[in-house]
């Protein structure tokens, strides 16, 4: 597994609207992509977004990365929506699980 966690926080001015149909164009798209597992995002109290992207291998996760439609609008992201981002990205991370329904 690949995951890939992006930080983020909007513009104050941006069109809204806008934002949310790349966003859900941009979800659709990745969805389709070889080695996809899941998307999903979370808003703080405070306005900052965690959006997490699963991908079966890195080389899933930057394919995605450089696929044209997608990098168009990374580009209006930076310009147009966001106020700071950071991206982070880690190989076969190190995962815990716990459901409660497996304790006898």
């Amino acid at each position: 597994m690949f995951l890939v966690v992006f930080r983020n926080r909007k513009r104050a001015d941006m069109d809204a609207a806008a934002y949310a149909d790349d966003a859900a164009r941009m979800a659709q798209m990745a969805a389709a992509q070889p080695g996809y597992r899941s998307f999903k995002s979370y808003t703080a109290d405070d306005g900052e977004v965690i959006a997490l992207s699963e991908w079966d291998s890195e080389e899933a996760a930057r394919a995605w990365g450089r696929q044209a439609e997608h990098l168009q609008v990374q580009g209006r992201g930076r310009r147009d929506y966001y106020d700071s981002y950071t991206l982070f990205a880690c190989a076969d991370p190190r995962v815990h699980r716990f459901d409660h329904k497996d304790i006898s």
